[in-house]
Protein backbone atom coordinates (compact mmCIF):
# COMPACT_ATOMS: atom_id res chain seq x y z
CA UNK A 1 0.00 0.00 0.00
CA UNK A 2 1.01 3.62 -0.94
CA UNK A 3 1.55 5.47 2.20
CA UNK A 4 1.67 9.37 1.41
CA UNK A 5 3.79 12.37 3.27
CA UNK A 6 3.68 16.27 3.31
CA UNK A 7 6.96 18.06 4.25
CA UNK A 8 7.03 21.67 5.85
CA UNK A 9 10.19 23.34 6.20
CA UNK A 10 10.74 26.75 5.60
CA UNK A 11 14.68 26.06 5.19
CA UNK A 12 15.06 24.77 1.24
CA UNK A 13 18.22 22.87 1.83
CA UNK A 14 16.55 21.40 4.98
CA UNK A 15 13.45 20.49 2.94
CA UNK A 16 15.70 18.55 0.21
CA UNK A 17 17.48 16.65 2.69
CA UNK A 18 14.98 15.58 4.15
CA UNK A 19 13.40 14.40 1.12
CA UNK A 20 16.44 12.65 -0.15
CA UNK A 21 16.52 10.85 3.26
CA UNK A 22 12.98 9.79 2.77
CA UNK A 23 14.07 8.15 -0.64
CA UNK A 24 16.63 6.40 0.89
CA UNK A 25 15.39 5.05 3.95
CA UNK A 26 11.49 4.33 2.29
CA UNK A 27 11.70 4.43 -1.46
CA UNK A 28 7.87 3.50 -1.30
CA UNK A 29 6.85 6.63 0.31
CA UNK A 30 4.97 9.32 -1.94
CA UNK A 31 5.84 12.52 -1.10
CA UNK A 32 2.22 14.80 -2.08
CA UNK A 33 3.73 18.06 -1.06
CA UNK A 34 6.37 20.28 -0.04
CA UNK A 35 5.74 23.55 1.69
CA UNK A 36 8.14 26.22 2.33
CA UNK A 37 5.52 27.75 4.93
CA UNK A 38 2.54 27.68 7.19
CA UNK A 39 -0.47 28.67 5.02
CA UNK A 40 0.58 26.76 2.27
CA UNK A 41 1.08 23.44 4.39
CA UNK A 42 -2.05 23.86 5.60
CA UNK A 43 -3.27 24.06 2.24
CA UNK A 44 -1.82 21.30 1.15
CA UNK A 45 -2.51 19.05 4.28
CA UNK A 46 -6.80 19.24 3.31
CA UNK A 47 -6.00 19.04 -0.56
CA UNK A 48 -3.89 16.12 -1.11
CA UNK A 49 -4.74 14.42 3.13
CA UNK A 50 -1.29 12.50 3.50
CA UNK A 51 -1.35 9.88 5.85
CA UNK A 52 2.11 11.21 7.68
CA UNK A 53 2.88 14.89 7.73
CA UNK A 54 6.68 16.19 8.69
CA UNK A 55 6.10 19.61 10.03
CA UNK A 56 8.92 22.46 11.47
CA UNK A 57 7.54 23.90 14.61
CA UNK A 58 8.72 27.09 14.08
CA UNK A 59 7.41 28.40 10.55
CA UNK A 60 6.27 31.71 8.67
CA UNK A 61 2.91 32.25 8.49
CA UNK A 62 1.00 28.94 10.86
CA UNK A 63 3.53 27.24 13.00
CA UNK A 64 3.79 23.15 12.71
CA UNK A 65 1.72 23.39 15.52
CA UNK A 66 -1.25 25.05 14.10
CA UNK A 67 -0.62 22.53 10.62
CA UNK A 68 -0.90 19.53 13.39
CA UNK A 69 -4.46 20.99 15.23
CA UNK A 70 -5.25 20.81 11.84
CA UNK A 71 -4.09 17.22 10.81
CA UNK A 72 -6.09 15.68 13.38
CA UNK A 73 -8.05 12.86 12.01
CA UNK A 74 -6.35 13.70 8.54
CA UNK A 75 -2.42 12.49 9.00
CA UNK A 76 0.07 10.97 11.45
CA UNK A 77 2.86 13.68 12.35
CA UNK A 78 6.55 13.70 12.79
CA UNK A 79 8.08 17.15 14.18
CA UNK A 80 11.00 18.10 13.09
CA UNK A 81 12.74 21.08 15.12
CA UNK A 82 16.04 22.18 16.34
CA UNK A 83 14.73 23.05 19.74
CA UNK A 84 15.39 20.35 21.88
CA UNK A 85 12.84 20.61 25.11
CA UNK A 86 10.18 21.12 22.97
CA UNK A 87 10.73 17.61 20.67
CA UNK A 88 10.90 16.10 24.24
CA UNK A 89 7.85 17.08 25.12
CA UNK A 90 5.71 16.32 21.91
CA UNK A 91 7.58 12.32 22.20
CA UNK A 92 6.72 12.24 26.17
CA UNK A 93 2.97 13.21 25.25
CA UNK A 94 2.29 10.48 22.52
CA UNK A 95 3.18 12.11 19.41
CA UNK A 96 4.73 10.00 16.86
CA UNK A 97 8.61 10.84 17.48
CA UNK A 98 10.68 14.01 16.54
CA UNK A 99 13.98 14.38 14.81
CA UNK A 100 16.03 17.26 15.60
CA UNK A 101 17.75 19.49 13.49
CA UNK A 102 20.05 18.71 11.59
CA UNK A 103 18.42 15.48 10.78
CA UNK A 104 20.72 12.55 11.86
CA UNK A 105 20.21 9.40 9.40
CA UNK A 106 19.64 7.28 12.55
CA UNK A 107 17.66 9.61 14.40
CA UNK A 108 14.94 9.51 11.22
CA UNK A 109 15.39 6.02 10.69
CA UNK A 110 14.16 5.41 13.91
CA UNK A 111 11.04 8.01 13.69
CA UNK A 112 10.11 5.75 10.65
CA UNK A 113 10.27 3.01 12.15
CA UNK A 114 7.83 3.91 14.94
CA UNK A 115 5.50 5.32 12.08
CA UNK A 116 4.87 2.21 10.10
CA UNK A 117 4.28 0.60 13.46
CA UNK A 118 1.67 3.22 14.20
CA UNK A 119 0.33 3.35 10.66
CA UNK A 120 0.28 -0.76 10.84
CA UNK A 121 -1.75 -1.08 14.35
CA UNK A 122 -4.10 2.43 12.85
CA UNK A 123 -2.91 3.87 16.61
CA UNK A 124 -3.37 7.67 16.22
CA UNK A 125 -1.96 10.61 19.30
CA UNK A 126 -3.84 12.66 20.30
CA UNK A 127 -2.91 15.63 18.60
CA UNK A 128 -4.86 18.54 19.76
CA UNK A 129 -3.32 17.46 23.50
CA UNK A 130 -0.30 17.52 22.37
CA UNK A 131 -0.36 20.75 20.60
CA UNK A 132 -1.95 22.28 23.46
CA UNK A 133 1.42 21.21 25.65
CA UNK A 134 4.04 22.17 23.14
CA UNK A 135 2.29 25.84 22.62
CA UNK A 136 2.40 26.39 26.22
CA UNK A 137 6.26 25.44 26.02
CA UNK A 138 6.78 27.35 23.01
CA UNK A 139 9.03 30.65 24.22
CA UNK A 140 6.56 33.75 23.97
CA UNK A 141 7.60 36.43 21.17
CA UNK A 142 9.34 39.62 23.36
CA UNK A 143 7.07 41.87 23.74
CA UNK A 144 9.60 44.52 21.98
CA UNK A 145 8.78 42.52 18.45
CA UNK A 146 5.15 43.10 19.12
CA UNK A 147 3.16 45.19 17.45
CA UNK A 148 1.53 48.06 19.61
CA UNK A 149 0.14 50.34 17.60
CA UNK A 150 -0.99 50.44 13.71
CA UNK A 151 -0.20 53.67 11.96
CA UNK A 152 -2.15 54.39 8.85
CA UNK A 153 -2.38 57.11 6.68
CA UNK A 154 -5.95 58.43 5.58
CA UNK A 155 -5.10 61.70 3.13
CA UNK A 156 -3.24 64.02 5.13
CA UNK A 157 -4.18 62.47 8.49
CA UNK A 158 -2.21 59.93 10.25
CA UNK A 159 -4.04 57.93 12.69
CA UNK A 160 -2.98 55.77 15.61
CA UNK A 161 -4.94 52.55 16.27
CA UNK A 162 -3.91 50.67 19.36
CA UNK A 163 -3.31 46.89 18.59
CA UNK A 164 -5.77 46.25 21.36
CA UNK A 165 -8.82 48.53 19.50
CA UNK A 166 -8.27 46.45 15.99
CA UNK A 167 -10.77 43.67 15.32
CA UNK A 168 -9.73 42.21 12.39
CA UNK A 169 -6.86 42.45 9.35
CA UNK A 170 -8.03 42.33 5.59
CA UNK A 171 -6.02 42.18 2.65
CA UNK A 172 -7.04 44.40 -0.16
CA UNK A 173 -5.58 44.51 -3.43
CA UNK A 174 -1.73 46.11 -2.65
CA UNK A 175 -3.07 47.22 0.95
CA UNK A 176 -4.46 46.15 3.96
CA UNK A 177 -7.76 46.70 5.47
CA UNK A 178 -7.73 47.84 9.50
CA UNK A 179 -10.84 47.48 11.23
CA UNK A 180 -11.74 48.69 14.96
CA UNK A 181 -15.17 49.06 16.03
CA UNK A 182 -15.57 52.45 15.07
CA UNK A 183 -13.14 52.96 12.64
CA UNK A 184 -10.88 51.82 9.27
CA UNK A 185 -7.89 52.65 7.45
CA UNK A 186 -5.57 51.14 5.38
CA UNK A 187 -1.56 50.25 5.54
CA UNK A 188 0.92 48.80 3.17
CA UNK A 189 2.09 46.32 5.34
CA UNK A 190 1.40 42.83 3.59
CA UNK A 191 -0.61 40.56 5.94
CA UNK A 192 2.23 37.93 6.02
CA UNK A 193 4.26 40.40 7.91
CA UNK A 194 1.86 41.69 9.71
CA UNK A 195 1.07 38.15 11.09
CA UNK A 196 4.90 37.41 12.49
CA UNK A 197 4.37 40.61 14.55
CA UNK A 198 0.78 39.19 16.26
CA UNK A 199 0.25 37.40 19.27
CA UNK A 200 -1.24 33.98 17.85
CA UNK A 201 -3.25 32.99 20.47
CA UNK A 202 -5.01 36.87 20.19
CA UNK A 203 -4.82 36.75 16.49
CA UNK A 204 -6.05 33.65 14.13
CA UNK A 205 -5.62 33.95 10.75
CA UNK A 206 -9.26 32.58 9.20
CA UNK A 207 -8.44 33.02 5.65
CA UNK A 208 -5.36 33.43 3.46
CA UNK A 209 -6.81 37.13 3.47
CA UNK A 210 -7.89 37.82 6.89
CA UNK A 211 -6.93 37.94 10.29
CA UNK A 212 -9.11 38.57 13.13
CA UNK A 213 -9.06 38.93 17.30
CA UNK A 214 -10.38 35.74 18.66
CA UNK A 215 -12.12 37.46 21.69
CA UNK A 216 -14.17 39.18 18.99
CA UNK A 217 -15.89 36.65 17.67
CA UNK A 218 -19.14 36.38 18.36
CA UNK A 219 -20.16 32.90 16.17
CA UNK A 220 -19.61 31.04 12.96
CA UNK A 221 -22.78 30.33 11.11
CA UNK A 222 -23.07 28.96 7.56
CA UNK A 223 -23.77 31.46 4.60
CA UNK A 224 -25.22 30.99 0.87
CA UNK A 225 -23.56 27.75 -1.17
CA UNK A 226 -22.91 26.45 2.38
CA UNK A 227 -19.42 29.11 3.18
CA UNK A 228 -18.70 29.62 6.94
CA UNK A 229 -18.97 33.39 7.98
CA UNK A 230 -17.58 35.07 10.95
CA UNK A 231 -20.05 37.75 13.12
CA UNK A 232 -18.01 39.63 15.23
CA UNK A 233 -18.89 41.77 18.08
CA UNK A 234 -18.84 45.00 17.39
CA UNK A 235 -19.40 45.93 14.04
CA UNK A 236 -21.81 44.07 11.13
CA UNK A 237 -18.77 43.01 9.47
CA UNK A 238 -19.02 39.33 8.31
CA UNK A 239 -15.74 37.19 7.32
CA UNK A 240 -15.38 34.30 5.57
CA UNK A 241 -13.59 31.32 6.99
CA UNK A 242 -11.68 29.38 4.18
CA UNK A 243 -12.18 25.21 4.90
CA UNK A 244 -8.22 24.94 5.90
CA UNK A 245 -8.72 27.13 8.84
CA UNK A 246 -12.67 25.76 9.90
CA UNK A 247 -10.93 23.24 12.34
CA UNK A 248 -10.28 26.60 14.43
CA UNK A 249 -13.38 26.18 15.16
CA UNK A 250 -14.59 22.78 15.90
CA UNK A 251 -17.34 22.35 18.68
CA UNK A 252 -18.76 26.48 18.17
Amino acid sequence: MTITALIAEDEAPLRAELKRSLAELWPELQIVAECEDGLSALEALHSHRPQLAFLDIRMPGLSGLEIARAAQGIAHVVFTTAYDEYAIQAFDRGAIDYVLKPIKRERLETALQRVRERLASNDSAELLEIVAALQNRLAAKPAESQIKWITASVGNTTKLFPIDDVLYFRAQDKYTHVATASDAAQIRTPLKELIEKLDPETFWQVHRSIIVRASAIHSLHRGEEGKCMLKLKGTDAELPVSAAFQHRFRGM
